[in-house]
């Protein structure tokens, strides 16, 4: 199972929360680092998650057209 760790961007749907994660890549050519920041959807079912939450989420059956996700802890 994958997992990753993200900040909790948007809370405002219920049992779901959006988590975006930010990583660097490098330009092959100029060698320039530059951030791309990825969103994904995670379930949350007691809705204890508030935005700017620091969360670890796991990979999951799909659940929805785009959960794919769940939290695991805070």
């Amino acid at each position: 199972m994958r997992t990753k760790k993200g900040i909790v961007t948007s809370s405002k749907m219920d049992k779901t929360v959006v988590v975006s994660i930010n990583t660097y890549k490098k330009d092959p050519k100029y060698k320039k680092s530059y951030k791309v920041t990825s969103k994904y959807y995670a379930h949350d079912e007691q809705n204890l998650c508030k935005e700017w939450d620091e969360v670890v989420i796991i990979e999951t059956r799909p659940l929805s057209k785009l959960k794919r996700w769940e939290i695991v802890k805070d």
